[in-house]
């Protein structure tokens, strides 16, 4: 990650400039715009969740990366805003990707008024949720930043009961959790747990499909959701504080 500032195309945007948490000093090895290996199979399975795109649809990337899967939804025509913590990657999206608007921030839950946005048609976020402390503050992003109606479509790595039972039995735990790794994966999430906290955020007609590998066995799990045509933000209208900021693209297992 890197640390947060204010954009430089567009200065006095409000709140864009003090978002770094404590980590901020790091860039999450963004170089290039050369993609994360996770593109190959994750790119297919979250343009099929989502709905048909056409000119003029809003599209907002929750924690970008270097704006690779930014640049699939340009190329339909979508208007684009991208942010992400690492500043690197920012810089690199706004080279690579020039149809878009990029922006470092942190995630939380006012992230809509901080942009100085109108509400997104669809919200998207893809291998984040599983890096973050604090992963409501995430849910309740997405979901205040979508218009009513509109989707989320996020992906994080598959657990589920088959897969963990392969990975015990050919006792690959410790290669699995990678713990001495710097930054990483924090939270592993089953369809369970990740629906039940984006029901309780106020999504409905939640979605899961798989991406990567065979059935059961996937690399990832990939959800829509939609935000309810006339629902509030009901618990994900707090601003919250302290939230965390994940960068796009990050290793499945």
């Amino acid at each position: 990650m890197a640390e947060a500032s204010r954009s430089a195309t567009e200065p006095g945007r409000p709140g864009l400039a003090a978002d770094a948490p404590a980590n901020a000093g790091e860039d999450w090895g963004w170089r290039d715009e050369t993609p994360r290996h996770t593109i190959a199979y994750l790119l297919g399975a979250v343009l099929r969740a989502g709905p048909a795109l056409k000119p003029g649809v809003r599209v907002l990337d929750v924690g970008c990366g270097n704006g690779h899967m930014c640049a699939e939804y340009v190329k339909t025509g979508a208007t684009v805003v991208g942010f992400d913590i690492s500043q690197a990657g920012v810089e690199i999206a706004r080279r690579s990707v020039p149809g878009a608007r990029f922006e470092a921030m942190a995630i939380r839950p006012d992230a809509l008024l901080r942009l100085g946005e109108e509400p997104f048609d669809i919200v998207l976020s893809t291998e984040v949720v599983e890096h973050l402390y604090a992963p409501e503050e995430w849910a309740r992003c997405c979901f205040n930043a979508l218009r009513p109606g509109g989707t989320l479509i996020a992906t994080t790595p598959h657990h589920g009961y088959l897969k963990n039972l392969v990975i015990s039995l050919t006792n690959k735990w410790d290669a699995h959790w990678h713990p001495a790794e710097e930054g990483g994966h924090i939270k592993f999430w089953s369809e369970r747990t990740l629906g039940n906290m984006l029901r309780e955020i106020g999504f409905a007609e939640l979605r899961f499909s798989g991406a990567g590998r065979v059935p059961m066995l996937w690399k990832s799990m990939v959800v829509a959701a939609r935000r309810p045509t006339g629902a509030t933000a009901g618990s994900g209208a707090t601003a919250g504080t302290g939230g965390s900021a994940g960068s796009g693209g990050s290793r499945a297992r």
